[in-house]
């Protein structure tokens, strides 16, 4: 991989069907070999995305107080909000292709962004995500603090990953969060007892993601339509 554009989509949540166009538009040309390797950056607004293993036991009983969307990922239903990082690296893989090689790269440079934060990050054999270890002496349970959730079309990646920096853990209570009854799920402010906003966990973010991704030339760019091969798409 050479070039990699960082696509940061700013601080106003985007809905998540504006997000679910712009991913499918960005893939199509990605995989037309029209742009390079793309990672957009974003905060959504309050949804629940329900991946194609979502049964119905897992999905929120009465009004949850935001949409549930079905989509073409893997894995079950989870939260996307204010307060969470999203990233979707719309990247080219190399063959052969191998996604669950792929998932543990995502899964290595989550690790790595919240080790600068002072947590160790684990992997859970049988589930994706990066996860905190339990902690009998203060009360924790096993906790999720980001999730992955991908698929793969013509050798391009799609959908990604989700931090929780400082959300609203309440709208977790209200589904069955990739499908897992036994673990919590947190987020940084809530694990170091600060506020951790996502702007600033985003440099961090980028510079891991491209180091695994084996990217040479990363670039930060602020939104979309500042780039040419955007301007369709922001004005569709």
């Amino acid at each position: 991989m050479s070039e990699l554009v960082n696509a940061w989509l700013g601080d106003t949540p985007v809905p998540y069907h504006e997000g679910w166009e712009l991913q499918r538009q960005v893939h199509k040309r990605r995989a037309a070999d029209q742009i390079p390797d793309t990672v957009l950056l974003l905060e959504h607004e309050p949804v629940y995305t329900a991946g194609k293993r979502t049964g119905p036991w897992d999905r929120p009983v009465g009004d949850p107080g935001a949409p549930v969307v079905d989509i073409d990922r893997g894995g079950k239903i989870t939260w996307h909000g204010p307060g969470q990082l999203t990233v979707y690296p719309i990247v080219k893989l190399r063959d052969p292709i191998d996604v669950v090689a792929y998932v543990r790269m995502l899964e290595e440079a989550l690790i790595r962004v919240i080790a600068e934060y002072g947590l160790t990050g684990t992997r859970v054999e049988g589930r994706t995500g990066v996860w905190l270890a339990a902690d009998p002496e203060r009360g924790l349970i096993e906790r999720k603090v980001a999730a992955i959730g991908c698929r793969v079309a013509r050798g391009v990646g799609m959908h990604g990953f989700a931090l929780n920096c400082d959300p609203d853990l309440g709208w977790y209570d209200r589904i069955v969060p990739c499908g897992i009854t036994d673990a919590g799920v947190t987020s940084l402010t809530a694990e170091l007892g600060r506020r951790v906003a996502v702007r600033d966990v985003l440099a961090a973010t980028e510079r891991h993601l491209a180091d695994v991704l084996g990217a040479e030339r990363p670039v930060h760019r602020d939104g979309y339509p500042e780039l040419p091969e955007y301007r369709e798409l922001a004005d569709a």
